[in-house]
């Protein structure tokens, strides 16, 4: 990731906002609906966590914890603004592979409950392992697997019931 594990929190906090602003974005726009908001989102919850950096306590990576900031400032957001459609540009490409076609699984992804959709979002946008989504969401790792394991049987389902 190219930040590397001598510097600061504050300093390695920054490094990774610059590398990995759009990954952030993605998932903001997907919790608040709304992608100006989102922008607004991941700059609070930057600065939330660079001001009290000196709370990371080291016990998952600087990256989760990050996450778990940003998704407290935009569930915050979220509750103070009316929900919206799923941004359409929040579903842009996944491993390289451009779904822009798939409006029905854009469609799916946004009736996912709460969880379930974040952890795909964590998953496959922002790419991050079990540990990592387990500490940005607050939950432990098995809850992690069975929440994407949910989630993939709800969209597979979702998908037989068209090719029906």
């Amino acid at each position: 990731m190219g930040v590397g594990g001598s510097q600061t929190p504050d300093r390695r906090a920054r490094g990774l906002y610059r590398n990995r602003y759009r990954q952030f974005l993605r998932v903001a726009i997907a919790v608040v609906r709304d992608e100006t908001a989102a922008h607004d989102v991941v700059q609070e919850g930057f600065a939330r966590a660079i001001k009290s950096a000196d709370s990371y306590r080291g016990d998952g990576t600087l990256e989760a914890w990050l996450w778990h900031v940003v998704l407290n400032t935009a569930r915050a957001a979220r509750r103070d603004a009316p929900a919206g459609p799923l941004a359409d540009e929040t579903l842009g490409a996944v491993n390289g592979r451009s779904i822009e076609d798939d409006t029905g699984l854009r469609t799916w992804i946004a009736a996912l409950p709460e969880r379930q959709r974040l952890a795909i979002f964590l998953r496959y946008y922002a790419d991050l392992d079990y540990r990592s989504i387990a500490s940005a969401l607050g939950v432990e790792i098995g809850t992690v697997s069975a929440t994407l394991s949910t989630a993939h049987a709800a969209l597979r389902r979702s998908l037989k019931e068209v090719s029906q």
